[in-house]
Formats: C-alpha cells, sequence, structure tokens
C-alpha cells in the first residue's frame, strides 16, 4: 500500500482515509477538545499526507503513526495561526459603538413642530403685543423695565402680555409627542399603539 500511495494511486488513498480517518478524527479530538476542530484537522491531515506521499518509507507498517504525527503538526499549526489572528484582531481599533440617534431625531422633529407653531401663533400676534412679549419673555425684562424700554406705563405691559399669551393659548393647537394620543382638547390620553395610528 505504501508503494501505491507513494505513486499517487487514488484509490489506495481513499483506502488509507476509510482505514484510519476515524483514528486521526479522535486523536484530534483528544488535542483539541472541538468536535468541529477535529473535523478540520482530519481534512488538512489527508491533504497534507497527499501533499507529502512521496516521502514516505517504502518499507514500514502501520500509517497510523504517521498520519497521527501529522495530524499533530496540523494541530499544532492550527493553533499558532489562530493566536496570530487573535493577536491580529486585538491589535486593530475598536470600533466604536454606533449611538442609537432615532430619539433624539424624533425629538428634534416635534421641538420643530413646537416651533413653527409658536412662531405662527406669534405671527397672529399684534405688534405691541408681540414687542412685550420679546421683552418679557424672550429678554426677561421685568414689567417696570419692558415699560421703560417701550416708554409705555407698567399697566400697559401687563395688558399687553395678558392679552398675547391669551391669543397664543388660543392659536396653538397642541402638537401631540410622538407616541402619545390626544382628544379633541388635545390632552394626552396615553400612548400610541399601531391599531391608532
Amino acid at each position: 500500500m505504501r508503494t501505491r500511495i507513494r505513486a499517487g494511486d487514488h484509490t489506495a488513498f481513499g483506502e488509507l482515509f476509510d482505514t484510519y480517518a476515524r483514528s486521526v478524527y479522535n486523536h484530534a479530538y483528544r488535542l483539541t477538545g472541538q468536535w468541529s476542530a477535529a473535523e478540520e484537522i482530519v481534512s488538512l491531515t489527508f491533504l497534507d499526507a497527499w501533499r507529502l506521499r512521496d516521502r514516505l518509507d517504502a518499507d514500514g507498517g502501520s500509517l497510523r503513526p504517521w498520519l497521527l504525527g501529522i495530524a499533530t503538526n496540523v494541530t499544532r499549526n492550527s493553533r499558532r495561526a489562530a493566536r496570530r489572528h487573535a493577536a491580529a484582531l486585538a491589535r486593530l481599533p475598536r470600533d466604536e459603538p454606533v449611538r442609537d440617534f432615532a430619539d433624539e431625531v424624533a425629538g428634534r422633529l416635534d421641538d420643530a413642530a413646537r416651533l413653527d407653531l409658536v412662531r405662527a401663533a406669534v405671527t397672529k400676534l399684534r405688534r405691541g403685543e408681540r414687542e412685550v412679549l420679546a421683552l418679557c419673555v424672550g429678554a426677561g425684562l421685568d414689567y417696570a423695565a419692558a415699560a421703560e424700554a417701550l416708554g409705555v406705563p407698567v399697566g400697559t405691559v401687563r395688558s399687553r402680555l395678558s392679552r398675547a399669551r391669551t391669543k397664543l393659548a388660543k392659536h396653538m393647537e397642541p402638537v401631540p409627542i410622538r407616541g402619545q394620543m390626544r382628544d379633541d382638547r388635545g390632552t394626552a390620553v396615553g400612548p400610541l399603539r399601531e391599531g391608532n395610528r
């Protein structure tokens, strides 16, 4: 059989596989402790045996020691390659996790819708009401300082601001928050579910 294997006889090599594959597999499993790794080592062992067949002594007994020696070397090389691969991966820069920005985008869309609504409502105010609103709410001035800035009495500032707030409340339709339903009055009534969309 050795002579036939050395000569590249496919049938003889098939017989070699049938005879010793189980033994090589068991040896590989004992070395690795993993069935899948043992299967790969069997394949690589017989591939190396075919490649190294011309080095096989023409005389001798069982080919099992020769195959188990090849399997041992294949296992050693596989482990070495796995360690090198793991070390190379460890040297690579780690990917930073990508932050989920969906909620942030949804929040920005909600904020933009609310701002559009406020702008539209403010444009419906009279000029004097807008000015008082801008000074007292926007700039944070108190009534007296706003009155001084506009050159009007404090009472005028108060009445204009009161009217501006009332008009804004009436003109602004509530914008539902994502995930909430609102009733006819604009009151939040609970989470939005698929069937309610």
